[in-house]
């Protein structure tokens, strides 16, 4: 069985070796990992989900996903592998493990966090109740034996041929560019901040102020850059992602369905108190996130896939995805991206850190919120080591009373992913 790319073709174009558009799921788990069960278990998941055993193939000048019927590799690493490479038997997925920490590397073209979220519902349910000899219930869990619905395998982009016209806006202006603010222009170390905050505690703050953890973390960090620049003549511009999937009524899609909706920090709202910046910011959200507005989003999507495959060389592909990204680049501060609650069930009890790193969009600062075991984690995924942004969003925690632990600072490494134009 084939599958030929569409969806797909966005992340594939902007993907090189500085820039492998790879999500990575870090999980600390509260024991030594048994490498023979976690082999048992990746095996089950993959079974359960065959649409991620695919090697990728040119054919016709085209590329499509063929069947892979060799082993999703498990690594014994820190570091993982290459996917798309012998070492990977070239899958676009793969999984590690060393300690008592167990990785997965996913393609992001292929899937985003919401179905990496899937994948790991279901490894956690089989790898814990093996290796602690529980019997986990099975409910919300995709598992072996399950009939996968038609609504899993195919592209939504592809099948919805009634999507609204986008509409035609007007130019939108420069956001501000933390990286030349910050004079960061020659520091490239990709770096990851992790920043553990009490869940309980923060929805608290978050509910008191009639917000959600991704308004309210995109609200924090505006108002962090604008005390770092506060005569900054462009507008700070935080992306949110949205998950595309309510809009089009297709909640089982397992491919990479993230819109964003764009929550301006403008002179309007800079003198309000953080309650009243908070309405405005989701003022904004639910606009851009009204059904209509959702689904001119996915066309303008589907048009640049569509122009993508309009050409015929992949130098011609690469320039046009260059331009697109370029574009999106100069309108953007910041990105915000929140899953939603992991919801790993009784798996949870046996996680003790988590994180889900991937590629710096916008400007080359992106975070990433996690909600597993009672605790949301803060990933400050940055092209840059400096940490004038993670102490400025930090000293906002403080000043508005929520407690935090900086956990950790890790190499920004994610997986290579070869392709023809990155070998």
């Amino acid at each position: 069985m084939e599958h030929k790319l569409f969806s797909e073709l966005r992340m594939l174009y902007v993907t090189s070796k500085d820039k492998p558009n790879d999500i990575r799921v870090r999980m600390r788990m509260r024991d030594l990992i048994d490498s023979d069960i976690l082999r048992h278990a990746v095996d089950l998941t993959m079974e359960r989900y065959p649409y991620f055993c695919v090697e990728l193939k040119k054919k016709e000048g085209q590329y499509i996903f063929e069947d892979n019927l060799r082993p999703v590799v498990i690594a014994n690493t820190l570091h993982g592998v290459s996917l798309n490479s012998k070492e990977a038997n070239y899958h676009m997925i793969a999984f590690s493990w060393a300690d008592n920490w167990i990785m997965m590397d996913v393609f992001h073209g292929m899937t985003d966090g919401t179905g990496a979220y899937e994948i790991l519902r279901t490894l956690l349910f089989y790898y814990c109740s093996e290796r602690y000899g529980v019997k986990l219930k099975e409910e919300g869990i995709r598992l072996v034996g399950d009939e996968i619905s038609v609504q899993e395998w195919e592209d939504p982009l592809v099948i919805r041929n009634d999507l609204p016209n986008p509409k035609q806006h007007e130019k939108m202006s420069d956001a501000l560019n933390p990286i030349a603010l910050a004079g960061l222009e020659n520091d490239h170390r990709g770096t990851v901040y992790s920043i553990a905050i009490s869940e309980a505690k923060f929805m608290k703050f978050i509910q008191d102020n009639n917000s959600s953890p991704g308004q309210m973390v995109s609200l924090l960090l505006s108002r962090a850059i604008a005390k770092l620049y506060p005569d900054a003549d462009d507008i700070i511009r935080i992306t949110l992602c949205v998950n595309q999937r309510k809009a089009l009524h297709l909640p089982l899609a397992h491919q990479c369905l993230v819109g964003g909706a764009f929550l301006e920090y403008n002179d309007s709202i800079r003198d309000l108190p953080l309650s009243k910046q908070a309405m405005a910011f989701r003022e904004m959200l639910i606009h851009q996130t009204q059904e209509e507005n959702v689904l001119m989003g996915v066309s303008s999507i589907k048009g640049i896939d569509g122009l993508l495959l309009s050409k015929e060389s992949d130098q011609d592909r690469l320039a046009v995805a260059h331009y697109v990204n370029t574009l999106a680049k100069r309108v953007v501060t910041a990105t915000v991206s929140y899953v939603g609650k992991a919801n790993y069930h009784e798996a949870e009890q046996y996680i003790r850190d988590f994180r889900l790193w991937t590629t710096s969009a916008s400007n080359g600062l992106t975070v990433e919120i996690s909600a597993v075991n009672g605790r949301f984690t803060l990933d400050f995924l940055q092209v840059f080591s400096s940490p004038v942004f993670v102490n400025a969003f930090l000293e906002e925690l403080e000043e508005n009373g929520i407690v935090y632990d900086l956990q950790d600072v890790n190499e920004l490494k994610l997986a290579n992913i070869e392709l023809p134009w990155t070998v």
